[in-house]
């Protein structure tokens, strides 16, 4: 069975396979395509509705554990990138998906 994660977004729940593993460095939210980079992480599904919630909760603070809110630019760049290049997963077919 494959690990759940909590999306930071929209606080559903998905394999680990359907989010995407952020860190800060620097100030600045990096993604972590291969979920190994040191430091405490959050998970959020890779769509901008998604991301845009986070942002608006202050969710990447919080969940990071920040003293200030991250510069998010770099993030917002990928999950464009992403989008455009290829269909997301909703939140449903991800929870079909840990069904299997």
């Amino acid at each position: 069975m494959e690990p759940v994660r909590t999306c930071i977004g929209t606080r559903a729940r998905a394999p680990r396979s359907a989010l995407v593993r952020v860190v800060a460095r620097n100030g600045r939210l990096v993604v972590d395509t291969s979920a190994t980079l040191p430091g405490r992480g959050a998970w959020l599904t890779p769509s901008i509705d998604a991301f845009e919630s986070a942002v608006k909760r202050r969710a990447f603070r919080r969940a990071l554990r920040l003293d200030s809110e991250p510069d998010v630019d770099e993030l917002r760049a990928h999950l464009t990138r992403i989008t455009t290049s290829r269909p997301i997963a909703t939140t449903e077919q991800a929870e079909r998906h840990m069904d299997n």
